[in-house]
C-alpha cells in the first residue's frame, strides 16, 4: 500500500452484536428467561460504538481510570454501500472493560477512549466471501483465541436480514458480528505492554500495543 494512503476509519456508525457465537449463546441460555429480560431474545441484541473509541492502526490503547486489563474482541465488521448493500469488510478488535454481563453491557466498559482497533484498509467483497473466515488472536506472538464464524447463531446473511427488519444500515455504517468468548465464557485479556495481533487471510490486520495511563 502507498505509505501516504489514509488509514480506514468508519464513514458512519458502528454496531455491535451480543450473543451471536453459540458458545456464549449457550452459556448464557439458562439465565435468558430470568429477570428482568424473562426470555430470549427474539432479535439481534445491537449496541454503538462511539466515534472518540476509534483507535487507528499503529496507535497505541491507553489504559485509563484504575483499568489494568481489557477484553479482546475479535471481529469482522461489514461495511455498508448504497441500498443497505455490503460492500465490503474489516477485521475490528472491540475491545472492552471485563464485565460480567454481556447482556445489556454498560456503555462505560465499551465506549471508552480507543476501544476500537481499526485495521489500515477495507477488503472488498460480499458475505458469502466471508461465510468460513476464521480470525487469529495473538497476543505478544502467541495464538491465544480462534474466532470461526461458521459458529454463528445469526450467519452474515441472517444477521443483515433481522437487523434490517427494525432499522436501516446507511453508506458509511459498519455492523460488527459479534465477539466469540473462551470455554469458560471469558475472553482473552491483554495488560499493559501487551502487543495484540488481529489477522485473517484477505485482511488488513489490527496490531494494538497496550499501554499504561499517559
Amino acid at each position: 500500500m502507498n505509505p501516504w494512503t489514509p488509514a480506514w476509519t468508519p464513514e458512519g456508525t458502528v454496531y455491535g452484536t451480543l450473543l451471536n457465537f453459540r458458545r456464549e449463546w449457550d452459556l448464557w441460555s439458562a439465565r435468558m428467561t430470568q429477570d428482568p429480560h424473562k426470555a430470549a431474545p427474539t432479535a439481534p441484541v445491537l449496541y454503538v460504538k462511539t466515534a472518540n473509541t476509534f483507535c487507528s492502526t499503529g496507535q497505541d490503547l491507553l489504559l485509563q481510570d484504575g483499568v489494568t486489563e481489557v477484553d479482546i474482541g475479535a471481529t469482522l465488521g461489514l461495511v455498508m454501500g448504497e441500498q443497505a448493500q455490503v460492500e465490503g469488510a474489516v477485521l475490528l478488535n472491540d475491545w472492552s472493560v471485563p464485565h460480567t454481563s454481556y447482556y445489556r453491557p454498560p456503555v462505560k466498559f465499551r465506549c471508552r477512549d480507543g476501544f476500537l482497533g481499526l485495521p489500515q484498509q477495507m477488503t472488498p467483497g460480499q458475505v458469502q466471501d466471508w461465510a468460513a473466515l476464521q480470525i487469529a488472536v495473538r497476543r505478544n506472538g502467541d495464538l491465544v483465541h480462534s474466532v470461526d464464524l461458521r459458529d454463528l447463531v445469526r450467519d452474515l446473511p441472517a444477521l443483515l436480514a433481522d437487523v434490517g427488519e427494525f432499522m436501516t444500515l446507511q453508506p458509511g455504517d459498519v455492523l460488527m458480528v459479534g465477539t466469540d468468548c473462551l470455554v469458560d465464557g471469558t475472553r482473552p485479556r491483554a495488560k499493559a505492554g501487551d502487543r495484540v495481533e488481529i489477522s485473517a487471510p484477505g485482511f488488513a490486520s489490527v496490531i494494538t500495543t497496550v499501554g499504561g495511563a499517559a
